[in-house]
């Protein structure tokens, strides 16, 4: 099973679409979209409610209040069924036409954990792209990775890749990085953008950009500090008494 998360904060006007994109291009394969709302006040909780009855395989995470994108995506880990987990955003720029590709180059990669999209052709203004380019820049720098596009949120992961990650507020901007931290083999892909379908963003430049700062030290302190055991033997005695 194919597990697509999508993390949801005052979407309304984009779900029923998107939903029903991604169902169609996903009619092939077993799947379930797990769309956790973060505390949405515009009426996406009771949209979700309306088309649920029209696609079985939509499942709904609701948490008590906003926690961010960090939280959605792990209490949306944590209720995922399927064997890979795909994440993607509710604003409709991810297109779920690229998902079948993305599954396809991790089936072509056995020892693959995650195969993380990097967004060609961005319809974003100028002045985001700058930002994208320098918040990449420095995240590299400061954690040691060469992530192309740590923004774009359309990945494909293995849930095993997942489960014993750390979970904090901002975790989501370095999953490759953390998943390789872990040994973890991730590839990069082009993957397509497109506008908005309705809303306006929620983030703003200057707070995402101190949060990422104190996020990256974060994780670079943990990419030093990090356990490194190999087991060289694991002695046990048999049931005869023989070791």
């Amino acid at each position: 099973m194919v597990s697509v998360v999508i993390p949801v904060y005052n979407e309304c006007e984009n779900l029923a679409p998107l939903v029903a994109e991604i169902e169609a291009t996903l009619s092939d394969v077993d799947h379930e979209i797990v769309v956790v709302d973060d505390g949405s006040t515009d009426g996406s909780l009771r949209e979700l409610d309306r088309i649920r009855s029209a696609h079985q395989n939509l499942r709904l995470v609701v948490l008590d209040r906003h926690c961010g994108q960090s939280a959605a995506l792990a209490a949306g880990f944590a209720s995922a069924r399927g064997d890979l987990v795909v994440t993607m955003d509710a604003d409709g720029q991810n297109d779920p036409a690229e998902i079948p590709r993305l599954l396809g180059l991790m089936a072509g990669q056995p020892r693959c954990m995650a195969v993380v999209g990097y967004r060609v052709g961005r319809v974003d203004t100028h002045w985001k792209r700058v930002q994208s380019r320098v918040a990449n820049a420095v995240r590299n720098w400061l954690t040691g990775d060469s992530i192309r596009d740590t923004g774009c949120s359309l990945k494909v992961m293995q849930r095993a890749a997942l489960a014993d990650l750390p979970r904090f507020d901002g975790m989501h901007r370095f999953l490759p990085t953390l998943i390789r931290m872990q040994g973890g083999l991730v590839i990069e892909a082009p993957v397509s953008h497109r506008p908005r379908m309705s809303g306006q963003s929620k983030y703003g430049m200057w707070e995402r950009a101190l949060r990422g700062l104190r996020d990256a030290l974060g994780v670079r302190w943990l990419g030093h500090r990090k356990l490194a055991i190999k087991i060289k033997q694991d002695r046990h005695r048999s049931n005869d008494g023989n070791p």
